[in-house]
């Protein structure tokens, strides 16, 4: 189901990415409602430092129609990297100067050069329509903030510099919400948080924690055992 009105670019007359919400399929209606009403602190108890500390960043959160129903873009970083090697993430990385106002459209244009750069992904066929509260990594002193797109006109996408990135794939909404992919990862400092048990992938921290709020807003969560437990030892 689509809404009515006509679906707009995702550049505005500039060049640069603009937020619009026109045309979205009718199942993102409660993803878009998510990025409107939801509070930082009911998506991470991690924020921003009130001193305005930390690497300004962002993340695509990038929603595709698959073969198998409404689905996310993954990435799984390169076991060599110093920073979160070999964990699936969205696409995405610090801001650079040219990306513009970190408080503006500095985050939209990082996230599509990010994912462009990592994925191959054709930014002029992503529609933005959504941008979550900025978050905080304290391991690596990110501030991030999850910009929402709609994969309206799809393309290839692999990856692009084996150095940073280990594989791009697609997972599909119907199984990170089945029960039985979920489970509770324990860090061996005592940490607990979400994952995901998909694609031959254990989908854990920010990312993990990111798609767990945004089902359980977006009212797609379905009951699961959170007594399941994954050790992450072998990542620690």
């Amino acid at each position: 189901m689509k809404h009515a009105g006509n679906t707009r670019d995702a550049s505005d007359a500039k060049g640069g990415p603009v937020l619009s919400k026109d045309g979205l399929p009718g199942w993102l209606d409660p993803v878009a409602q998510v990025a409107e009403t939801v509070e930082p602190l009911q998506l991470s108890r991690f924020l921003p430092p009130a001193n305005g500390a930390g690497r300004q960043s962002a993340v695509l959160i990038l929603f595709g129609e698959g073969p198998r129903g409404p689905e996310l873009l993954l990435m799984e970083r390169a076991g060599t990297l110093r920073s979160h090697a070999g964990q699936p993430s969205f696409p995405g990385g610090a801001l650079d100067p040219e990306d513009g106002d970190p408080t503006t459209d500095g985050p939209l244009n990082a996230a599509l050069r990010e994912a462009e750069e990592e994925t191959g992904l054709d930014p002029s066929g992503v529609q933005l329509f959504g941008v979550l509260p900025k978050l905080y990594i304290p391991v690596s002193r990110f501030v991030v903030t999850p910009v929402l797109g709609w994969w309206r006109r799809p393309t290839p996408v692999g990856v692009v510099d084996p150095g940073e990135t280990a594989r791009v794939f697609t997972v599909p909404v119907v199984d990170l919400t089945d029960p039985a992919n979920r489970a509770t990862t324990v860090h061996p400092s005592g940490h607990r948080g979400p994952a995901f048990l998909v694609e031959s992938a254990l989908v854990w921290g920010f990312t993990a924690g990111v798609i767990d709020k945004i089902l359980h807003f977006a009212g797609w969560e379905r009951p699961w055992d959170r007594e399941k437990q994954v050790p992450l030892d072998w990542r620690s």
